[in-house]
């Protein structure tokens, strides 16, 4: 009898391991879709990640920086650019600071809070990295490209894990 207690209580634990959300990830979740495709990237104790990509038109690099808050929500501190053209803000609005330091832009706000954001992963052959951790992870080659992905943080079970993917070490 108490074999089968202790066998239904590990089935029990176990289970619950399997399905509770436990681990805290960066979630890409493809868009438009009724069966979207999912992507995970780990996060360990590090809250600040960047996205860098390469302006369509400018063809220059601009550089998002976040920070991932208490709720788990994304706060963007500063957009770093070259040229203020097309697409790119010239002045700052109440909450920002633009500054101009060595030929770039730096657009520094002071509570942008986000829940999410939708990010394109567009068919161009231009520059898109999510930086974390010390690595850099080349979307464009983890998501397909001209497709839309809602990007958060959010804790996931290891079973969510198991069906999406995982992107491997950062350095492709």
């Amino acid at each position: 009898m108490k074999r089968i207690v202790v066998v239904i209580s590990f089935g029990i634990v176990a289970t619950c391991f399997f399905f509770l959300p436990i681990d805290l990830v960066f979630s890409f979740t493809e868009t438009r879709t009724n069966q979207p495709e999912k992507v995970y990237i780990n996060i360990s104790n590090e809250n600040e990640f960047q996205i860098r990509y390469t302006h369509s038109i400018h063809r220059t690099d601009v550089l998002e920086t976040y920070e991932i808050t208490k709720t788990k929500d994304l706060k963007l501190v500063s957009m770093e650019y070259e040229d203020v053209s097309i697409g790119m803000p010239a002045y700052a609005e109440e909450g920002e600071r633009l500054t101009y330091e060595n030929g770039r832009y730096i657009l520094s706000y002071e509570d942008k809070v986000l829940s999410d954001f939708t990010i394109y992963i567009g068919n161009i052959d231009m520059d898109l990295s999510f930086i974390y951790n010390q690595q850099s992870y080349n979307l464009k080659k983890h998501l397909e490209k001209g497709k839309s992905y809602l990007f958060q943080v959010e804790k996931v079970s290891l079973f969510e894990k198991w069906k999406g993917a995982v992107m491997g070490d950062g350095k492709a």
